[in-house]
């Protein structure tokens, strides 16, 4: 019998097109760009992180099959966005700027996050 896993679902602060570090996990210290956010597992896609091996069949689309290097999703409390002034890993704040929009900084210097 297959089990529902819950996951409680947390205020996710990274975002797709974002620049991370991995912190932690066997791709610790890769910086790459995420590629795509899972929300209802809290995990993010990062480009050259979590690198798997995945063994396809002969299809329409790949019709030789054969072996696949890809990304697998991470844990979003193993990666940190990086700072776009310095160049660190940082963690992230949301406020409201001075258009009365709510934006993300990074907590380091202060830097808005585009």
């Amino acid at each position: 019998m297959a089990q529902n896993k819950k996951t409680t679902t947390h205020k996710i602060k990274i975002k797709a097109g974002d620049l991370v570090k991995v912190i932690a996990g066997n791709a610790k210290g890769v910086q790459g760009k995420v590629l795509q956010v899972i929300k209802e597992t809290n995990r993010a896609v990062v480009e050259g992180a979590n690198v798997v091996k995945k063994h396809t069949k002969p299809s329409a689309a790949n019709p030789n099959g054969g072996i696949i290097e890809k990304e697998a999703a991470i844990h979003i409390s193993n990666l940190a966005l990086i700072d776009p002034k310095t160049g660190e890993p940082t963690r992230i704040g949301r406020r409201v700027n001075a258009d009365g929009k709510i934006v993300r900084y990074a907590k380091k210097s202060g830097e808005e996050i585009k």
